[in-house]
């Protein structure tokens, strides 16, 4: 089809594109039509029909299947190498608690990480004496200083690296593939939150080489919360073994003492929302079989790119997301304005719909594919309204009153 086409085609089973002006991805993707139809139909099939005859169980593991098989689809990699997973946060203590720890180990990860991935991290350090070593990312998207800070802070105590492949908080491309030879030269894995960069840039397992690498479903591959997928690099079983286990994992679920299964399936440890599984391959197999990665990905960077070039043409605006190292965030600030304020008064104007970074006072958006030529243009013109003015001194929005029955 013509990308106009293609496009209105596209928003068209996207229906929250059309509830305002869609920059958040970030944190939750638009649902296709069909994935919630898809999850409807079976949620209403298991209130009437039941969960509980073992046809349905035989059923649901052919669904994971499904979803494991569209995950790896969007990774580039085997379905052995994809276990599924609660979301990003779970991918990642799964991965680092998988290691046998020992006081006095090193893991290292950088300041640039999302608090609740920092958190997990925290708790495994304290609880078995190993230091945490964060090391610092040049914010200009330097590459090589970063990979220099981070192999500086690496030792032969290190165990683990921990890092995003695209930054929460600034949309900063992290260069994912020297940071594991880093890793790998002194005997240590790498972790990869890549909740930022799976289903909005291209990823290559093979290519990155990392060793695991943990996803949402609910952001870029748009599918449903609670739901995620942790990649294990193939040949990692003498090194990373589940801190607990169950039956999924299990290489005969009525034989406790069969083992694990020889594949990243062995840290699947408790049971799934089913609907919410169906749900996961419906909107990554949509994205892979009906729209294209391929047009996925650079329409997305296409659309990043210039609302970046209009962002920076404004006076008063400054961007914290490098050009040359960016995914599809932006973060930005307006001088003279907070960033929850901004932010509100764009919702207002325009219905734009994106998020702040508490942390650094700024407004960060979410360009994906979905999204038009003209509401980046449109949503870049209400930010130079904003930055001609303060909070104080900007002209008060018109409003429209609507009087009801028995005003007058």
């Amino acid at each position: 089809m013509p990308d106009d086409e293609k496009l209105a085609a596209v928003r068209e089973l996207l229906p929250a594109t059309g509830a305002g002006i869609y920059l958040n991805t970030g944190t939750a993707g638009p649902l296709p039509a069909e994935t919630a139809k898809a999850m409807a139909d079976l949620a209403e099939w298991e209130l009437q029909t039941g969960r509980a005859h073992p046809s349905y169980f035989e059923e649901t593991l052919v669904r994971m299947d499904e979803a494991r098989g569209t995950i790896a689809a969007v990774l580039h990699t085997r379905v052995e190498s994809i276990a599924l997973t609660h979301g990003t946060t779970d991918g990642m203590n799964i991965a680092a608690w998988s290691l046998d720890w020992q006081p006095g180990d090193r893991l290292v990860t950088t300041d640039m990480e999302y608090p609740g991935v920092v958190a997990g991290l925290r708790q495994l350090c304290e609880r078995r004496g190993v230091e945490l070593v964060v090391a610092g990312v040049a914010r200009d998207g330097d590459d090589d200083r970063t990979i220099a800070a981070v192999a500086k802070a690496i030792n032969p105590r290190t165990r683990l690296v921990a890092c995003s492949h695209v930054a929460y908080a600034t949309g900063l491309v992290l260069p994912v593939a020297g940071l594991a030879a880093a890793a790998h030269d002194q005997g240590a894995l790498i972790v990869v939150d890549g909740a930022q960069a799976a289903g909005a840039i291209n990823v290559d397992m093979p290519d990155l080489g990392v060793d695991l690498y943990a996803l949402p479903a609910q952001k870029w591959l748009l599918g449903p919360e609670g739901m995620g997928a942790l990649y294990c690099r193939p040949g990692l079983e003498d090194h990373v073994r589940p801190a607990f286990a169950g039956s999924l994992g299990m290489a005969d679920a009525d034989d406790a003492r069969a083992g694990l299964v020889v594949s990243a399936q062995r840290f699947e440890a408790t049971n799934f929302h089913v609907p919410s599984v169906v749900g996961v391959a419906r909107s990554a197999g949509w994205m892979a079989m009906y729209v294209g990665l391929d047009w996925i990905t650079e329409r997305a960077r296409m659309l990043a790119f210039e609302a970046f070039e209009q962002l920076s043409a404004i006076d008063g605006v400054e961007l914290l997301t490098p050009a040359e190292r960016m995914a599809t965030l932006l973060t930005f600030r307006i001088d003279g304005w907070p960033a929850q304020t901004a932010l509100d008064e764009l919702g207002a104007r325009v219905f734009a719909i994106a998020r702040t970074v508490s942390s650094l006072d700024a407004i960060r958006i979410s360009i994906g594919f979905f999204n038009t030529a003209a509401e980046i243009a449109r949503f870049c013109a209400a930010v130079e309204d904003l930055a001609r003015y303060t909070p104080e001194t900007i002209p008060a929005r018109r409003m429209l009153t609507v009087l009801g029955q028995g005003d007058g």
